[in-house]
């Protein structure tokens, strides 16, 4: 493993941290973007960033000069997410569209298609969601019910999704769908991408515990979607949805603050009954332990970084590093409320340490072991592909949806 750059990465590196000095807040332990993840007016701050970004040559640094792009190399993109993530930006509205959906138009839409909406998502222009997750098909997403029907040049559409992030203000998506309920359910399956605002299309965002409503039901009732906005073959969905997926993993992983920086800062600046947090025995051993942590998913991610600057393909880290993230990240909300003791049932942000961030953290991590896979279906992914243990049985693998046995509701 090679943790340094070389001279062209030390520079590229250099030019990125400057112009994020000159154009963002550098982050301190507890500081957070001053409108919260999930507010409707983080929408057009974000737009703000992401227009300044495009006109920089920051946004989509992998893709091709042509679609908006920078044309420069995954390794870049990587050492410009890790300089961002020094500093306060708004986060959460272009991730999915550009993380996921625009790499996945680039690898299967037409040529004139790549130019009309790669161009625009990078300026921040249009926001993508994606529509995958259903009431019955959450981590066995091949189990989706929501189907769709050809009707000459059109397909229409009927259905339910849920857990879609940021669908209340996208205005494209991307969507897989049931086309042949006789084939096996990962068989039958079309993708599509499509306009948000759509005739048929009712959007109804879900409060959330942690006060934020950033997650959506999506309707569908008779939605007409032209055949020329189908993303690979008849049948062949599943193949495009594993893109996603792959640029899914690579696009989640990190989370967001807690770490062990805000633990250790709080420990250090509250008092217990016996003396300083930081004294405490116990408050030690949990703060080594996710010392240790922090440290072996910065070198987990750093194989990725070196298999990039060989030329390589990364392995399954990013499945490592989510299941480790989001534990640890809902364990130390978890130790921010106990060493607050009866405080930290209080959610003001004026009075409470670090703008009641572990307050926030504690509602919200829970999504964190859920959303991008789930922990067991990550941990299967481990188990069969870095560790070489035999796969679960399945035995709906050849059988057709239809014959499947279907829950009752």
């Amino acid at each position: 493993m090679d943790f340094s750059d070389t001279l062209n990465e030390a520079e590229y590196r250099a030019s990125v941290r400057a112009w994020l000095s000159e154009n963002a807040e550098l982050k301190q332990p507890g500081k957070t973007f001053k409108v919260k993840y999930g507010s409707d007016d983080l929408v057009p701050l974000a737009k703000a960033w992401q227009a300044k970004k495009y006109a920089a040559g920051y946004a989509g640094i992998t893709l091709p000069r042509e679609f908006g792009g920078r044309g420069g190399t995954q390794l870049q993109q990587i050492i410009y997410s890790q300089e961002e993530s020094n500093f306060v930006t708004p986060r959460g509205v272009y991730e999915i569209g550009l993380g996921m959906c625009i790499p996945t138009m680039l690898t299967y839409a037409t040529e004139e298609q790549k130019s009309r909406y790669a161009v625009p998502a990078l300026e921040g222009k249009e926001i993508w969601c994606q529509l995958f997750s259903e009431p019955s098909a959450g981590s066995d997403l091949a189990g989706l019910r929501t189907r769709c029907v050809r009707d000459g040049d059109d397909w229409v559409i009927n259905g339910q999704k849920i857990w879609t992030s940021g669908a209340h203000f996208s205005d494209y998506g991307v969507i897989v769908v049931r086309s042949d309920p006789n084939a096996p359910k990962h068989k039958g399956l079309t993708y599509f991408f499509l306009d948000m605002k759509s005739p048929g299309i009712e959007v109804r965002r879900i409060k959330q515990v942690s006060g934020v409503s950033n997650f959506n039901e999506v309707f569908f009732t008779d939605v007409r979607i032209p055949d020329s906005q189908r993303l690979g073959d008849v049948g062949n969905g599943w193949r495009v949805s594993i893109t996603t997926l792959m640029n899914e993993r690579l696009a989640v992983g990190e989370r967001p603050a807690p770490d062990f920086d805000e633990a250790f800062t709080l420990a250090r600046d509250l008092d217990l009954e016996d003396g300083p947090a930081i004294a405490n025995t116990a408050v030690r051993e949990k703060l080594a332990k996710w010392y240790i942590e922090m440290q072996g998913l910065k070198l987990t991610r750093l194989r990725t970084v070196t298999a990039l600057s060989r030329g390589a393909e990364p392995g399954p880290e990013a499945s490592i590093t989510k299941v480790v993230a989001g534990r640890k990240h809902q364990e130390i909300a978890n130790f921010g409320m106990e060493l607050m003791d009866m405080a930290g049932i209080m959610l003001d942000e004026e009075t409470m340490p670090m703008r009641a961030l572990y307050q926030e953290a504690l509602l919200s991590s829970p999504s964190g072991r859920i959303a991008g896979g789930t922990d067991e279906i990550l941990r299967n992914i481990i188990a069969e592909r870095v560790l070489g243990l035999p796969p679960d049985i399945r035995i709906d693998k050849e059988v057709a949806f239809n014959d499947l046995p279907q829950g009752k509701g």
